[in-house]
């Protein structure tokens, strides 16, 4: 029982040194020398915080603090009112990220809150005044985008706000649309699961953007079947991104997570 009991203590005392050589590990020695910005994750249209799982894991392992709030996809002006306040509730900086829709929601709420310190955009789209997420981008000048009347549903809803209209994506289209380098069951059920991204979201109009005033990324996804990569390009050159490109489907955050999470650091330290 001594010697068993001996041994026991001196493992105990390797594995307590070899805590001590990983909490010397150069990601977590900068983000003790340092408060690292939260990051505020948003999500696009037909999707959920879920989404981000992948990206959070790889964040918090670097030491980032996240919060992937609920996106509402019911207004432009309304979700972007709601993720602003999210944003004004954390304390010290914050790296605002938008995929998709949350990219319209993102260029509104940052102008809302003055703790944001950078924006990201994943395969996301970066409006100008004026501008909503369906008329954004011109079908002919960018026709590689398989969203539309042949891919989309429309159902009405009511609910004790009123009444209104919801889209989603036909299930038989999600996975070469939304998530073709996915496995195909996996789709099949991100289809079944998706959020109703509201009429009232799609078409409501931009405010001025904050990328004029914040340090932007963009994650260009080059096989992106819901919004094409040239318009994506145009977009994020317009802003005067840093751009990264990724060989991804639109559910980037899904397949390439630790590409997303890469551009989110870059972000981070490109704005100290």
């Amino acid at each position: 029982m001594l010697r068993r009991s001996t041994a026991w203590r001196g493992a105990a005392a390797a594995l307590g040194l070899a805590a001590v050589a990983v909490s010397t590990t150069p990601a977590m020695a900068d983000s003790s020398a340092r408060r690292l910005p939260t990051v505020v994750l948003v999500h696009g249209a037909f999707a959920d915080a879920s989404s981000w799982d992948g990206v959070v894991a790889r964040l918090q392992r670097r030491g980032y603090p996240v919060i992937a709030p609920a996106n509402p996809l019911r207004s432009l002006s309304g979700d972007a009112a709601y993720i602003a306040s999210v944003v004004r509730n954390v304390h010290g900086d914050v790296i605002l990220v938008g995929h998709s829709y949350g990219g319209s929601v993102i260029t509104n709420a940052a102008r809302q809150a003055s703790n944001v310190k950078a924006l990201v955009y994943v395969a996301a789209f970066l409006l100008d005044k004026g501008e909503s997420t369906q008329t954004v981008l011109d079908p002919k000048k960018y026709p590689g985008s398989l969203l539309g009347p042949a891919t989309l549903d429309q159902r009405p809803y009511t609910d004790t706000a009123g009444k209104g209209v919801d889209l989603y994506i036909k299930q038989a289209s999600f996975p070469k649309v939304f998530a073709a380098d996915l496995p195909l069951s996996q789709a099949r059920r991100m289809a079944a699961e998706q959020r109703p991204f509201g009429v009232a979201a799609y078409s409501g109009t931009s405010g001025s953007p904050a990328w004029k005033k914040i340090p932007t990324w963009a994650i260009i996804t080059t096989q992106d079947k819901a919004i094409d990569p040239n318009g994506q390009r145009w977009m994020a050159k317009r802003a005067k991104a840093h751009v990264v490109e990724v060989k991804s489907s639109h559910a980037i955050s899904v397949s390439h997570p630790g590409a997303v999470a890469d551009a989110i650091v870059d972000a981070d330290r490109g704005t100290r």
